[in-house]
């Protein structure tokens, strides 16, 4: 699956190249979001998700006001020794609107609670340009995030045809009914490598997952020429990826 992941860029670089060319940049309104990663131990799996659920409703009513535009919240199924176990996201239109919920967080009654104070922890604040996402809730959703970084010296200036090609291929599969939303990132607060960007998808169900690596073995066989792009944008040692279950999440 990793290896399929990282040739998708390179496979789909020409026609979104050519797709580019002609219709010219088709960027969304900035859409900010918060990610935080905790590695929960094992033994308070349950106080974590208890307290999430609490988080859930309150993320869950911000959505329904218009403060934010989405939350979800998961758990990772691809567990590594001292990496994150779960984790929850949080969507706004405005940077105002994203801090006006965190500070919310904060103040809640569990925040300092014993789950989280023995957890390890990990936020990201991310920008989108490139997004979509059915209304509503996804009940049965896997969360695919890959990260990759591009080579020094690539030649795509603002990602943008980088961009292009991912989003024809995702956007397909959301058309289809493959995935319930999905979303481009880079930081807005770099807290790792600013040459970096993130695929983001929420496949439904794990049907999802398998048009996901169908849609991009096709892109393998009857492109084989885009191949070489990988070796010019791309570093392929910097690329990462974890799955993980979406256990609750809302889009407006």
């Amino acid at each position: 699956m990793g290896k399929r992941l990282v040739w998708l860029p390179a496979l789909c670089l020409l026609a979104g190249s050519m797709a580019w060319a002609q219709s010219g940049s088709a960027e969304k309104p900035a859409m900010y979001t918060y990610v935080s990663t905790w590695a929960v131990p094992r033994a308070m799996w349950a106080d974590y998700q208890k307290m999430e659920s609490s988080d859930d409703e309150l993320l869950g009513r911000a959505v329904s006001d218009g403060t934010l535009i989405a939350f979800g919240s998961y758990s990772v199924l691809n567990h590594q020794e001292g990496q994150a176990t779960h984790g929850s996201w949080f969507s706004a239109s405005s940077m105002a609107n994203l801090m006006k919920v965190l500070e919310g967080l904060r103040s809640a009654p569990d925040a300092t609670g014993p789950v989280l104070a023995a957890s390890k922890h990990w936020d990201y604040i991310l920008t989108s340009h490139d997004y979509n996402a059915h209304s509503g809730t996804c009940k049965n959703g896997y969360l695919r995030v890959g990260e990759w970084s591009y080579k020094k010296g690539a030649s795509d200036p603002g990602g943008k045809v980088m961009r292009a090609a991912m989003v024809a291929v995702l956007q397909k599969l959301f058309s289809e009914g493959a995935l319930c939303a999905y979303q481009i990132d880079q930081e807005t607060v770099h807290s790792s490598d600013p040459n970096s960007f993130n695929v983001a998808i929420v496949a439904n169900g794990a049907e999802g997952i398998d048009k996901f690596d169908a849609a991009i073995d096709d892109l393998q066989k009857n492109n084989p020429a885009t191949g070489a792009a990988l070796d010019s944008l791309l570093e392929p040692h910097g690329h990462r990826d974890f799955l993980a279950h979406v256990d609750a999440m809302a889009h407006k």
